[in-house]
C-alpha cells in the first residue's frame, strides 16, 4: 500500500562497488538496455538498493534488469524474477474481483456501505461501493496512526480484522462530504474485503486463486498470512532507513514518537532489513506476493478485456481527478500522464518494497519498476533517480524516445 509522505533529507550514496550484472534483452536495441541498465544502477546507488526493471511489448521478448547497491549483494542477489510485496497493486484486484461480483448482480457499485456493514462505518450511509473503490468515501486512513504504527514497523506482532482496522480509522481532518473529492486511504479497501466476502461467501484470498491466479497461471502470486514468501522461491530482500534517518523523512505534523524506526538488523550507510516484518494485516488493500512479470500478466490481460465485462471495464476506467497520483484514479486503477504518454496502474509500498507497475490503453504493452525501499525513495535525490528510472522505462515500453537530458530530472 501506498506510503505517502513529504520530503526533507537528501540521501548519500549507498554503492561501494560496481553493478549486479543481472540483465535479460532480446527485443529492445542496446541503446534502450543501456540507459535502462545505467538509470537502474544510478537509482540503486542513489538510495534504491534495489531494483527490478520488466519491459514487455508485442515486438519481442521481454527486457529484465535488476541493479542493486554493491553491499546487499550480501544479503541476496537480486534477479528480475524474484519474488517481491507488490502492496496497494493488490487494491486493482480488489477491485477487479468487486466488478466481477458486480457483473453477477452480487453487488452494485451504488449499493450504500451501510446496507453491507451496517453500523460499521461513519456516516456509512452516504457512502457508496463506488466511493471506496475511487478514495472518494471521506474515510481517513489506519496506516500512521499511533495504534496502528508499532504493527507497521514490525515493533508489535499482531493480525489485525480489517473490522479492527477500521475500528481504528481516524476521521479525516478537515473533514469532507462523501463523493466530494479523492482523498486516498487504505481503509476503503478494509472496507472492500468484507464487503466482498460477505457478497460472495468466499474468502478473499479464495476468490484471488479461483477467479485470478489460477486463470492467469500466475504460479508465484499469493496473499499473504505471515511475513513468508514461496518456500524455495527467492525474493528481494527490503530496507527502510534507520530511526535516525526516518525522523527526517516523515512530516511533522504526524507526531511520529522520537526513535521510532523500523524493527530488523542493522545494515550499511543507515539502513535496516526489513524483510522479516509481517505485513497480513494489509489483506485486499496490499497483500499479495508476485513477481514483475505475473503482475504484467495480469495488468495487460486486464487491460486487453480479457478479465472484465465491457460495461464493468468502463466503470473501472471512470476516473476522478487526482493530481497526486499523477492523473486520475478509476476504480482501484490510476490513470497516469507521463512524458510518453497515458499508462494505466497502480503503485504500491510497504517497509522495504516500492513499486510502479503500467499498461498502455490497451493492455499490449507492460512496464514494472520495483524497488526494494519505501521510505527510502521519499528522500530527494534518490526520489529524482528513481523517477527518471520509471519514466525512462514507461517511454521504452511505449517504443517513444526517452525526454532529452536537459528535460530529465537531474541527480
Amino acid at each position: 500500500m501506498v506510503l505517502a509522505v513529504s520530503m526533507s533529507a537528501v540521501l548519500v550514496s549507498c554503492s561501494d562497488a560496481g553493478p549486479s550484472d543481472s540483465t535479460t534483452s532480446v527485443a529492445k536495441n542496446t541503446s534502450v538496455v543501456g540507459r535502462l541498465a545505467g538509470l537502474a544502477q544510478k537509482a540503486a546507488d542513489t538510495g534504491s538498493l534495489g531494483v527490478i526493471v520488466r519491459v514487455e511489448s508485442p515486438s519481442g521478448r521481454p527486457l529484465a534488469i535488476a541493479r542493486q547497491a554493491s553491499w546487499t549483494k550480501a544479503d541476496h542477489h537480486l534477479e528480475a524474477t524474484d519474488q517481491f510485496r507488490i502492496a496497494s497493486n493488490t487494491k486493482t484486484v480488489t477491485a477487479t474481483l468487486i466488478l466481477q461480483a458486480v457483473a453477477e448482480h452480487k453487488i452494485q457499485l451504488d449499493d450504500s456501505v451501510e446496507t453491507w456493514l451496517p453500523g460499521l462505518i461513519h456516516n456509512g450511509t452516504n457512502i457508496t461501493v463506488r466511493m471506496l473503490l475511487n478514495h472518494t468515501s471521506g474515510l481517513g486512513d489506519y496506516l500512521l496512526t499511533p495504534d496502528f504504527l508499532p504493527t507497521l514497523t514490525g515493533h508489535e506482532k499482531r493480525t489485525w480484522s480489517p473490522e479492527q482496522l477500521l475500528a481504528i480509522t481516524p476521521r479525516q481532518n478537515p473533514e469532507f462530504p462523501p463523493g466530494e473529492k479523492y482523498s486516498y486511504s487504505n481503509a476503503n479497501y478494509a472496507a472492500l474485503e468484507l464487503i466482498l466476502e460477505k457478497a460472495t461467501g468466499k474468502s478473499l484470498a479464495d476468490l484471488i486463486d479461483k477467479k485470478i491466479t489460477e486463470p492467469l497461471e500466475m504460479k508465484d502470486t499469493f496473499l499473504s498470512t505471515d511475513a513468508a514468501f514461496s518456500p524455495g522461491k527467492p525474493h528481494a530482500v527490503g530496507y527502510e532507513p534507520d530511526a535516525q534517518r526516518l525522523s527526517t523523512i516523515l512530516p511533522d505534523d504526524l507526531n511520529i514518537p522520537e526513535g521510532s524506526g523500523f524493527v530488523g538488523p542493522e545494515r550499511p550507510h543507515g539502513n535496516v532489513e526489513t524483510a522479516a516484518i509481517d505485513v497480513s494485516w494489509s489483506g485486499a488493500a496490499g497483500g499479495l506476493v508476485s513477481t514483475a512479470a505475473d503482475w504484467q500478466r495480469f495488468l495487460t490481460a486486464l487491460m486487453s478485456g480479457k478479465i472484465l465485462p465491457e460495461t464493468q471495464m468502463k466503470e473501472m476506467l471512470t476516473t476522478v481527478p487526482a493530481p497526486e497520483e499523477g492523473g486520475g484514479y478509476g476504480l482501484g486503477l490510476m490513470k497516469v500522464e507521463t512524458p510518453c504518454g497515458t499508462v494505466w496502474g497502480h503503485t504500491g509500498g510497504q517497509p522495504g518494497y516500492s513499486s510502479e507497475i503500467y499498461t498502455d490503453t490497451n493492455g499490449r504493452r507492460s512496464a514494472a519498476v520495483l524497488t526494494t525501499t519505501n521510505f527510502g525513495i521519499q528522500e530527494p535525490k534518490a526520489a529524482r533517480a528513481n523517477k527518471a528510472l520509471v519514466d525512462a522505462t514507461i517511454c521504452a515500453m511505449l517504443d517513444k524516445p526517452y525526454p532529452a537530458e536537459s528535460d530529465a530530472p537531474s541527480s
